[in-house]
């Protein structure tokens, strides 16, 4: 049984080339020829049934034959901010394993005891598209900047906001009750602290903003865990049945 080809191609409605990355392992790799099968995803929500027209050495051209609607499986936003981990692929893991499971955005927060202040976005990018071709996912989860914890707080998030931290003089009730108990949700914001949790003053700032003070359990998790928990629980509260 022939293999079934996924390639991103944004707006791809509008276009009749494959992306420069796309062109180049659909014709150096997988070595694609006039008038073979591929689908095309444009991460709005569409997949193609499309026929390669003409393939050389850089480029590959198709034409659409069918369009394919598809329904988003979860209701809602999940949006995650979440501290880079210092160590790079631990973070990069993470967006790879949301991304299968399905979330919506991601921001990468700079907080008071972060350890890493500087993520290369191009690359967590690619791997967002990757792990989207890979899950077959139609939806690509938007990859914002990294963003000032005070700046992100005091920004305008609709739906539920919550806070997951560690310290115990501050009440906090479990995350996956909260989303249970509440009736529909629908967009869901959870921030993730870094290696040395949120500061106890960050805490106090994101609660005075709306945040709701939360934890992910009984076990205490690395941060790159802690995010795909979070993701894994609100796609269990917010899946469509």
């Amino acid at each position: 049984m022939k293999e079934t080809r996924y390639f991103y191609v944004p707006d791809a409605a509008h276009q009749s080339e494959l992306p420069t990355d796309e062109a180049t392992h659909a014709t150096r790799v997988l070595r694609l020829k006039s008038g073979d099968e591929m689908f095309l995803m444009d991460g709005a929500g569409t997949f193609y049934r499309a026929e390669v027209t003409l393939v050389s050495n850089k480029k590959c051209l198709y034409e659409i034959r069918e369009t394919m609607p598809q329904e988003k499986t979860w209701n809602g936003n999940i949006h995650l901010a979440i501290a880079p981990t210092k160590m790079t692929d631990r973070i990069e893991w993470l967006v790879e394993k949301a991304t299968e499971i399905g979330f919506d955005d991601i921001t990468f927060l700079n907080c008071r005891f972060s350890e890493r202040k500087v993520l290369r976005i191009d690359r967590i990018e690619k791997i967002v598209v990757s792990a989207m071709k890979q899950s077959r996912k139609p939806w690509i989860p938007q990859v914002h900047e990294m963003m000032a914890f005070t700046d992100f707080v005091k920004a305008n998030h609709i739906g539920k906001k919550y806070i997951a931290h560690c310290y115990e003089e501050i009440v906090r009730n479990d995350l996956f009750d909260e989303l249970l108990s509440t009736n529909n949700p629908n967009d869901i914001t959870v921030m993730i602290g870094p290696e040395g949790d949120f500061s106890i003053d960050e805490v106090e700032l994101a609660m005075s903003h709306g945040f709701e003070s939360i934890s992910l359990g009984n076990s205490r998790l690395r941060t790159e865990t802690a995010g795909l928990s979070a993701v894994m629980m609100a796609q269990l509260t917010l899946r469509k049945k």
